[in-house]
C-alpha cells in the first residue's frame, strides 16, 4: 500500500509500505475512507517528538471501513464504518480502568502515528479495537467524524474540563487553529460569560468568532491589556494554551486570576519559564495532559444531534496520494488559511448515499 512515511526531522514521503495485518487477536485493519494531518505532526517533523523512529508511518485519526478483525474483537466487525480514535487503550489496566486512557500501561495511549504506524495510509491496523474504534452513527458525514478522533475530544477534555470551565467564566484560548476552535465551542457547553480568542492570524481569528468566540484579539494588539479592561483587573478565570510556544504558555499564566485555571493543550518542543516569583502568592491550578478520549462517544452524539460545530472547520481536501501537498499547504497556514485538511481515499461514503463515490483530481480547496 501507499502511506505519508517519517524518515527524519524535515523530510516524509508518499511511498510503498507493506500491508498492515493482524497481529493480535484484539487487532482491526481499517480501509482508510478520511483522515487528516495534525499540529503534532508538524512537530513530529520539527524533532519536537524523538520518539518518532524513521520508517513510521504517520497520522493518528481517521475515518474508515474495517475489513479484518481478529478473533477476540466483540464490539466492531468487517463492513463497520468506524472512528479510529488517536488514542488505544487496553481496557484492563489501572489507568484505563479510571477512563485516563492517554495513560494506559497496557500497551496503549498514543500509539498511532506515534510507536506504530499510523493512519495516513491507505490501510492501518489498529490495536485493542474494542476500546479504540467507535461506529458512527448513520448520516454523517467522513470529513465531520474525523475532527473528533483527536480535535474535539482534546479541546474538551485537555481545555475545558482541565482547566475546569464554569457558568460566567471570562475564558481565554490562546491559539485559534483546530484544537482551540475545539476548545472555544466547547467550552460555550458551559455557558462561559465571555470567550475571548489569541492568534496570530485574522483568518483564524474570524473562524474563532464562528465557533463562539465573544472578543478576538491579535497577539500583536496587546491581548492581556484587552483581557485586563474585560475583567477590570481581575484576569481571566481560565486561560488554554492550544499553541505549544513557551511565549504562549507565559502570556496564560499572566493572564489568568488569581485563583484561576491555566490548561496546557500544546505539545512543547522547547522548555518554557513558570514564573513562580510572581505566580507563588496566586493559587494557581496549571494542568497539562494528554487526551484520553473517553468523552469521544458523547461528543459523537452531540456531532450527530447537530449540536457542535464542523463544516468550516476543513477547509481544504485533497486525494490521500497527495498527502506531500496537504502537508505543505497545512504547514503554511498563514499564507493558505488551512484549518485542517482532508485526505480521502479513492473511494468515500457520502452520508446522503448508499452508494461509494469516486474522489477526482487533488488539491481541491474546500471554501
Amino acid at each position: 500500500m501507499k502511506a505519508m512515511v517519517f524518515h527524519e526531522p524535515g523530510r516524509a514521503a508518499w511511498e510503498s509500505v507493506r500491508d498492515p495485518d493482524i497481529q493480535d487477536s484484539q487487532d482491526v485493519v481499517v480501509r482508510v475512507e478520511t483522515t487528516t494531518i495534525c499540529g503534532t505532526d508538524l512537530h513530529i517533523l520539527s524533532g519536537d517528538v524523538p520518539g518518532v523512529v524513521p520508517g513510521t508511518v504517520l497520522g493518528h485519526e481517521a475515518v474508515g471501513e474495517v475489513v479484518e478483525a481478529g478473533r477476540d474483537v466483540r464490539t466492531v466487525r468487517p463492513g463497520d464504518r468506524v472512528l479510529v480514535s488517536c488514542i488505544t487503550a487496553c481496557g484492563r489496566c489501572r489507568f484505563c480502568r479510571q477512563g485516563v486512557y492517554g495513560q494506559c500501561r497496557g500497551g496503549g495511549g498514543w500509539r498511532l502515528g506515534n510507536s506504530i504506524d499510523g493512519t495516513q495510509a491507505e490501510y492501518v491496523r489498529v490495536p485493542f479495537a474494542d476500546h479504540s474504534v467507535h461506529l458512527l452513527p448513520g448520516g454523517v458525514e467522513s470529513e465531520d467524524a474525523v475532527l473528533f478522533a483527536d480535535i474535539y475530544p482534546t479541546g474538551y477534555e485537555v481545555g475545558v474540563l482541565n482547566g475546569q470551565v464554569q457558568p460566567g467564566d471570562t475564558v481565554v484560548v490562546v491559539g485559534a487553529g483546530p484544537v482551540g476552535l475545539a476548545a472555544i465551542a466547547t467550552a460555550r457547553l458551559y455557558s462561559p460569560d465571555r470567550v475571548v480568542a489569541v492568534d496570530l492570524t485574522t483568518g483564524r481569528l474570524e473562524a474563532a468568532g464562528r465557533f463562539g468566540a465573544d472578543a478576538r484579539v491579535l497577539a500583536s494588539d496587546e491581548p492581556e491589556q484587552l483581557v485586563e479592561d474585560l475583567t477590570e483587573g481581575l484576569g481571566a478565570d481560565v486561560t488554554i494554551e492550544a499553541v505549544g510556544a513557551p511565549e504562549t504558555f507565559e502570556m496564560c499564566t499572566r493572564m489568568v486570576r488569581p485563583g484561576g485555571h491555566v490548561a496546557n493543550i500544546g505539545v512543547h518542543g522547547r522548555p518554557a519559564e513558570l514564573h513562580l516569583e510572581t505566580l507563588w502568592t496566586k493559587d494557581l491550578t496549571i494542568r497539562t495532559g494528554l487526551v484520553d478520549t473517553s468523552s469521544t462517544p458523547m461528543l459523537l452524539s452531540m456531532l450527530a444531534a447537530g449540536r457542535l460545530p464542523t463544516s468550516s472547520l476543513v477547509t481544504h481536501v485533497f486525494e490521500l496520494g497527495a498527502a506531500e501537498e496537504a502537508y505543505e499547504v497545512f504547514a503554511g497556514a498563514a499564507e493558505t488559511g488551512a484549518l485542517k485538511v482532508a485526505l480521502k481515499g479513492e473511494q468515500i461514503y457520502r452520508a446522503d448515499s448508499s452508494s461509494l463515490v469516486t474522489v477526482a483530481g487533488s488539491g481541491t480547496a474546500a471554501s
